[in-house]
């Protein structure tokens, strides 16, 4: 709730409902989790957040504002030896690619110990999806008491672990799906208007037809080329990748 630029984002409303409730909605249908909670902070500016939760039942964990790894370790019971980091402003977060992440991790341990599509990043931001062991957490929370690691939670990890990134074919790492700014809230905004009502579970890839179909609404990160020239070349990004899913 913190959030200089965009306050309050967690609880912002999407298609009548607080973004953190519509983004575990959508953690609720990651097939490969066993568990799934909030790790908010017990600072009385997050009381707001507890409460959604509170009222949807879904589960929630508070700790210290700036100490957000030290919240982790505090989630992560010990009968959950893989973990899964999502941040709370990605209400897009689509649960099959969290359910590659997963498979990919159980697949490449012990070799592995972090995969992430943030180590080379080809996906749209606010797909971010991070996993790693229980145990290099801990590590971790031992290992560093430095205020930028114990803040953003995996920096020790991505220094220090054996990484495998997760990507596509096509970048698409330009298009903006996360929720930081007011700009970005109301593209999100829209997507759930147009999604939500008829198609609730809706994926990633019903994101992008939509864009396809109304290029003018693609949201991305600034270039030195004109929007529109920028537009045009995502949307063919984008159509390049539906492209290569229904192959």
């Amino acid at each position: 709730m913190t959030s200089t630029r965009l306050p309050g984002k967690v609880l912002a409303d999407l298609a009548g409902a607080p973004a953190i409730a519509r983004m575990m909605e959508r953690v609720a249908r990651v097939r490969l989790a066993s568990r799934a909670m909030v790790a908010t902070s017990d600072d009385p500016s997050d009381d707001a957040v507890a409460r959604v939760c509170a009222d949807r039942g879904i589960e929630c964990a508070r700790g210290p504002l700036a100490d957000v790894l030290g919240r982790f370790v505090r989630v992560a019971p010990e009968e959950c030896d893989v973990v899964v980091r999502l941040t709370g402003d990605c209400p897009l977060v689509d649960p099959a690619t969290v359910d590659r992440h997963v498979s990919v991790f159980l697949e490449s341990r012990p070799e592995a110990e972090y995969v992430s599509n943030a180590v080379v990043r080809t996906m749209p931001g606010g797909l971010d999806v991070e996993v790693f062991s229980r145990e290099i957490l801990l590590r971790a929370s031992r290992e560093t008491s430095e205020p930028y690691d114990r803040e953003h939670v995996t920096p020790w990890i991505q220094r220090n672990a054996r990484a495998r990134p997760v990507t596509q074919a096509v970048d698409l790492s330009a298009l903006r799906w996360d929720l930081d700014t007011a700009a970005d809230l109301s593209f999100v905004s829209w997507v759930y208007g147009e999604l939500y009502p008829s198609s609730p579970a809706f994926t990633s890839v019903d994101v992008y037809r939509l864009l396809s179909r109304h290029p003018d609404r693609i949201w991305f990160d600034s270039t030195d080329l004109p929007d529109e020239e920028e537009r045009a070349i995502l949307r063919e990004r984008i159509e390049r990748h539906l492209a290569s899913i229904d192959l």
